[in-house]
């Protein structure tokens, strides 16, 4: 019966799996759904009862193996994305997120304080398991995304180290309040040791096989599973809850060294996780109780609101102040703070432990809350992710710039102000370590190199621009990029005027760099006013040229369409489909297939081009 219970568990996960990527849902909507579907509210196929006391285990390796999973593609420069905004996030914001709904639970619920801290330190996990299927169908800016993955990593390995503290010393009585801290660090430390210790071990037996023939993918594979094991069970062997930061730090460290059969495996890891988080968020959603939901009553719901849109906002906006975030990204943010394994399986555990000491009402308090908030976050924030994204319009393709010099920078940095994914790619490290100081997203490697371009995602970027003084290797990743990547848009900084026409000839957009010095000149001295307006363009002003969508204005005219343009911001040009460009009178109709440039105060331009162009 177990075998045909863990069976169904999995063909329902994978199934899950395959339909939220056709429908481009977060997976984790379509799973725990699955898992509803089959536990006791429904077809009652899987019980506390059907797993016995191996749930622990099995919960606790797959968890394992999915934060390592996450640890292991969290590399250095990822982290250097946003960095303080993630330290603030990971100290600062998960002490407020503890302590606020700890106060809320207090309040609401009525319940102990201790109870209250309990549950509080359970809620301060995102996870990878619920944030990785987000990332999977969102696309956002290397800095969101890097907030939110190691955010997901390390909020997980704090709460699942602190519940156990707070249990053992408040609730249990095996120490006082002062040993609360000591304990955490004590936990966290020899999670912290056993998985850099491991991780070494793994690194040093695959660097000594991989210079030999008879270490294949295969030994890779299976080396790196035992080592996920080995971290987790030797550092819950030392201290309990100590797995999940020894599995999240073994995969850091191996995720940024030169690991032999480095592709093959992260090709494993993906494999593995999808089985694993497949089978562990089906069957932890199949012993979801909704009579201890129930019982919470608007008590419940008011928690809810407390975490969702008080806490979590307040959270990101205090880590964020300051940084490269823009509004719709923060609150992108603030809206996206799902749980996920790590309070669902802990939260069943010390439900059994508040049982066994006498406190079923506290017990049944404890899972109904958590679970709630796992449901409300994942059903809500997790489902309405992408048509949060497409709304906040925080989902820019790349802009790949070629060169990090002073050109590069400064055009990297006015893209950035004007809210585009931009990635600069440079072979030279100081230059990357120089663009990462002034907050630019910065891939060390050589542009005129395929593979280069490829980890920077050519093939799905909006536009490459090469920027070096070099005109031959301007011209070399342009050719790259149109051929091989087949970008639609590729422009190109041309150093000498003479090579305009080579550029020109691929279809490039080839700006010759003494000609753009000379018309700056020349409208310093001839519109100086137009000049420096130009100059604060995507801070006060701005100019967009979008293609009309919107089919209710196709057959109007300029002046008919002065109604539905926002003050500040006037019609500057009009071009045609057949590329005719035209500064229109009030008399032109507007055609299918026209786009238009508006020109005027940055807000005005941003809410007329929304008008004109509401559709991708």
């Amino acid at each position: 019966m177990l075998v045909a219970t863990v069976a169904l568990v999995l063909a329902l996960g994978v199934a899950s799996r395959v339909l939220a990527d056709r429908l481009q849902i977060p997976s984790v909507l379509f799973l725990i759904v699955a898992g509803i579907a089959i536990g006791p509210e429904v077809l009652g196929l899987v019980s506390r009862e059907t797993f016995g006391g191996g749930l622990s285990a099995m919960v606790g390796v797959s968890v394992a193996i999915i934060l390592f999973e996450g640890s292991y593609h969290l590399r250095l420069e990822k982290l250097r994305e946003s960095p303080t905004a993630l330290i603030r996030l990971v100290t600062v914001g998960a002490a407020i997120t503890w302590l606020g709904t700890a106060a809320a639970v207090v309040v609401f619920l009525e319940t102990s304080l201790e109870v209250g801290l309990l549950v509080g330190a359970l809620l301060i996990a995102t996870g990878p398991t619920v944030i990785g299927p987000i990332l999977q169908v969102v696309t956002v800016r290397d800095h969101v995304a890097a907030v939110l993955e190691g955010e997901g990593i390390l909020n997980d390995v704090t709460a699942a180290i602190l519940v156990v503290v707070v249990f053992e010393v408040l609730i249990a009585g095996n120490g006082t309040p002062a040993a609360l801290v000591g304990d955490f660090i004590t936990r966290l430390f020899v999670g912290l040791a056993v998985g850099a210790t491991i991780a070494g071990l793994v690194w040093l037996v695959l660097d000594y096989g991989g210079s030999r023939p008879c270490a294949a993918p295969l030994h890779a594979r299976l080396i790196v599973l035992a080592g996920i094991v080995v971290a987790y069970a030797g550092a819950e062997t030392i201290a309990s809850e100590t797995g999940i930061a020894a599995a999240a730090m073994a995969g850091f460290v191996l995720g940024n060294v030169d690991l032999p059969y480095h592709e093959d495996v992260i090709d494993f890891l993906d494999d593995l996780s999808v089985v694993v988080l497949s089978f562990v968020f089906v069957a932890l959603a199949a012993l979801i109780d909704f009579a201890d939901i129930r019982a919470l009553g608007l008590a419940g719901i008011a928690i809810v609101i407390a975490v969702t849109l008080v806490l979590r906002p307040a959270v990101i906006y205090l880590s964020t102040t300051n940084e490269r975030f823009t509004r719709n990204e923060r609150l992108f943010l603030s809206a996206v703070g799902p749980r996920g394994i790590i309070p669902a399986s802990v939260a069943t555990l010390f439900a059994v432990e508040l049982q066994t000491l006498g406190r079923p009402q506290e017990a049944q308090l404890l899972a109904g809350t958590v679970f709630l908030i796992i449901f409300a976050t994942v059903v809500l924030q997790a489902g309405l992710a992408r048509q949060l994204a497409h709304y906040l319009n925080i989902s820019p393709m790349r802009t790949i710039l070629i060169g990090g010099g002073r050109v590069g920078l400064s055009l990297a940095e006015r893209l950035e102000q004007d809210g585009e994914n931009v990635l600069l790619v440079d072979h030279d490290s100081t230059a990357v370590k120089t663009a990462r100081k002034r907050g630019l997203t910065a891939l060390e490697g050589d542009g005129t190199d395929a593979s280069v371009l490829e980890t920077a995602a050519a093939d799905n970027a909006k536009a490459v621009i090469a920027t070096t003084p070099d005109d031959d290797v301007n011209l070399l990743v342009c050719q790259l990029a149109k051929t091989t990547f087949d970008v639609d848009t590729v422009a190109s900084r041309v150093n000498q005027p003479d090579n305009v026409d080579a550029f020109e000839s691929l279809g490039v957009r080839a700006i010759d760099l003494s000609m753009a010095t000379a018309w700056s000149l020349e409208n310093v001295l001839e519109r100086p006013s137009l000049s420096a307006w130009m100059n604060e363009l995507g801070r006060t002003g701005d100019v967009q040229e979008i293609e009309v969508t919107a089919t209710d204005l196709v057959g109007k005219t300029i002046a008919e369409l002065n109604a539905e343009i926002p003050d500040g911001v006037i019609v500057g040009l009009l071009t045609h489909r057949d590329g005719a460009t035209e500064v229109p009178t009030g008399d032109h109709e507007l055609r299918d297939g026209d786009r238009v440039t508006f020109l005027g105060q940055t807000d005005a331009v941003d809410r007329a081009s929304k008008r004109f162009h509401p559709h991708d």
